[in-house]
């Protein structure tokens, strides 16, 4: 509860006067004070009546990209049986606040208000919760409640097209790694017989030393593995117009991009974070949700990977590439590495060439520089883009796996 300026100012002139009345031994200054006492204890009682609403919301949809129409349709009930409800309330949408008209709203209605949500910028948008104020008619006192929960809309980068596929590579038990034209499926390891493997798959002589039944594990060795990683440092991307590193945006674009083709060919895929833990407080809309501080995600399907690629934000952790390359190098996630950086990270593709022992194939994405990576750099195949769209361009003339 909060009492106004106004409130504040009648209530001293009640203490004066009712100190004054009894000092000097004046009623006429005592019932004053007694009256002004009264309205401010009065409008304490109005402001403290808890009306009963019911906040319901439907955001349509709730997952969007980055510029697509997106819409919260607010609906509030007056749930209570005797008294109309005469409220000033607001909705919070971001960084905005959106009006919500609560006037005379009798019991057993509802009102519905329907309004857009900006989705300018990635990340996490949190709508709600309805803020409800409270005042007496005197404008004494004024007690603000929250009344429903916030609902997120996801506003994801945006997603191009992409209709080439890295060839994949396929290792063989002697070390040797060899592009693969057709597919293979080779042995990788044993493992517990559950109830629906298939008979044909049980390793009867392991089962018999062991005790127990255990099946064969098959991998297909031709099938590309791709590892995404995302550069997201401060230093990479210094450039920013509005508080926004384009070249960041235009990176997650990319990113979101070769997880849903790659989603879509049915290839494995992992995305990566160079700083897993980002730190910088407001370098994106949101805040940080669930799975931004996870090292790595295995994307059983897209849905996990673009939550993540929006609430992505910029760190401070400058040597966060030379950790990432080393954590890639001992765990040889895959044969296909991605690197998405901005202008300020070409000083770093020294530590990402160096997994080309590991990794077959390193492609890197260079984002928002003035002038174009010198060619050959660090060894491997760099494309230089603008944007999202321009890499997606690029990616699909690449002959250089």
């Amino acid at each position: 509860m909060g009492i106004t300026a106004r409130g504040i100012g009648l209530l001293v002139a009640a203490v004066v006067l009712l100190g004054t009345g009894f000092r000097f031994a004046y009623p006429e200054l005592t019932l004053l004070g007694a009256a002004a006492g009264a309205a401010v204890g009065y409008a304490a009682l109005v402001a403290a009546w808890r009306p009963r609403l019911t906040v319901t919301r439907h955001a349509d949809p709730d997952r969007v990209a980055r510029g697509e129409p997106a819409s919260m349709t607010l609906t509030v009930r007056n749930a209570g049986r005797l008294r109309s409800a005469n409220l000033l309330a607001e909705d919070r949408c971001g960084e905005r606040s959106v009006p919500v008209p609560v006037l005379r709203l009798r019991p057993g209605r509802d009102t519905e208000v329907r309004y857009d949500v900006p989705t300018h910028r990635r990340g996490v948008v949190p709508v709600g919760p309805l803020r409800v104020t409270r005042r007496d008619p005197l404008g004494l006192v004024a007690l603000a409640r929250a009344y429903g929960a916030a609902v997120p809309v996801w506003v994801y980068p945006r997603v191009h097209p992409l209709t080439a596929v890295p060839r994949g590579a396929g290792r063989s038990l002697d070390g040797r790694v060899d592009g693969v034209p057709h597919g293979s499926i080779t042995f990788d390891s044993l493992r517990e017989y559950v109830v629906g493997d298939e008979l044909r798959r049980v390793h009867w002589r392991t089962s018999a030393r062991v005790g127990e039944l255990m099946v064969r594990e098959n991998v297909d060795t031709s099938l590309p593995r791709l590892v995404v990683l995302l550069d997201n440092r401060y230093r990479a991307h210094p450039q920013r117009v509005g508080g926004v590193a384009e070249s960041f945006e235009s990176a997650c674009e990319a990113a979101a991009s070769v997880v849903t083709a790659a989603h879509r060919a049915d290839l494995p895929v992992v995305l990566l974070f160079a700083a897993a833990e980002p730190t910088a407080p407001g370098a994106a809309t949101g805040s940080a949700a669930p799975g931004t501080h996870d090292e790595q995600t295995d994307v059983g399907s897209a849905l996990g990977p673009l939550d993540r690629l929006a609430a992505a934000e910029l760190s401070d952790a400058d040597e966060a590439v030379r950790g990432a390359a080393s954590r890639l190098r001992q765990d040889r996630l895959g044969d296909t590495l991605i690197f998405l950086t901005g202008p300020g990270g070409r000083d770093d593709l020294g530590h990402v060439g160096a997994l080309r022992g590991a990794y077959p194939s390193v492609v890197v994405g260079v984002f928002g520089a003035a002038e174009p990576t010198p060619p050959g750099a660090a060894g491997l195949v760099v494309v230089d883009a603008a944007d999202g769209a321009q890499f997606a361009a690029e990616w699909d003339g690449v002959r250089r796996w």
